[in-house]
């Protein structure tokens, strides 16, 4: 546990993300291997200094991506990471409705926060220019629904491609084609593309500077606010069910 430290909660990103990530980048780092337990929620509790709550979230997030296994009365396992776990694990969201679209925003909010952060770190001239072309596109795209979804799908796909992580992108492939099943219905809503594009602009800004902690920064914006319009969609009784895939998605 050498590697987890007491963690300074950033405002925008709050305490369970923060975590989550931690524990993410650990399991990620090599240090732990499939089949290893890990420490009890008091100790990783006491460890990164949070309560034991937060660390339980984090842990269900982890679970539900399919790199963590939780064996009753023994504790919680490492299992096998890659991205045809991490693929197998989500799917089985399709089946179980409305709930699991919360756990999938919430993996999502923490992978692409850190995938933000690798592209910045590992970017070539080339994506950066197709990362400036796909968000001119999405500005130009603002008043065509579909047009714009397809540029903002492509963008994503283009900083996961740049973070240069087999193994997070392909979950994360995965969790965006899930999502886009449940939320092709949302209705247009021409400020959230607006506050979009403003984030992106940030992320494409903070990946030519090579600026890490811009680059999660500007993500987790971005991200916080798509998930809090499918959110309060929920809340307002929004029939997100998946239809007969017809739909543009959003």
């Amino acid at each position: 546990m050498t590697m987890l430290q007491p963690v300074s909660v950033t405002r925008r990103e709050g305490t369970s993300i923060e975590i989550s990530r931690k524990l993410l980048d650990y399991l990620l780092s090599g240090r732990v291997q499939p089949g290893q337990r890990l420490p009890p929620e008091r100790r990783l509790a006491e460890t990164m200094g949070v309560g034991r709550s937060v660390v339980r979230e984090a842990l269900k997030s982890l679970t539900l991506l399919g790199l963590l296994e939780v064996r009753l009365g023994d504790g919680t396992y490492v299992k096998r990471v890659d991205a045809e776990v991490l693929s197998q694990s989500i799917e089985w969201g399709l089946v179980l409705g409305p709930r699991n679209i919360l756990d999938l925003l919430e993996a999502r909010s923490h992978i692409d926060v850190i995938l933000a952060g690798l592209a910045a770190e590992r970017r070539d001239e080339e994506a950066l220019d197709e990362l400036r072309t796909l968000l001119a596109e999405m500005d130009a795209a603002r008043a065509d629904a579909p047009r714009f979804a397809a540029a903002e799908a492509a963008f994503l796909r283009r900083v996961t491609d740049a973070a240069g992580n087999d193994v997070l992108g392909g979950g994360m492939a995965t969790i965006r084609s899930l999502l886009q099943v449940w939320t092709s219905r949302l209705p247009d809503e021409p400020d959230h593309v607006r506050d979009a594009i403003a984030s992106y602009g940030r992320l494409v800004d903070a990946i030519e500077w090579r600026d890490s902690t811009a680059a999660r920064t500007s993500m987790g914006v971005a991200m916080g606010r798509a998930a809090e319009r499918i959110r309060l969609a929920l809340a307002a009784g929004v029939d997100l069910a998946p239809g007969d895939g017809s739909e543009a998605p959003r």
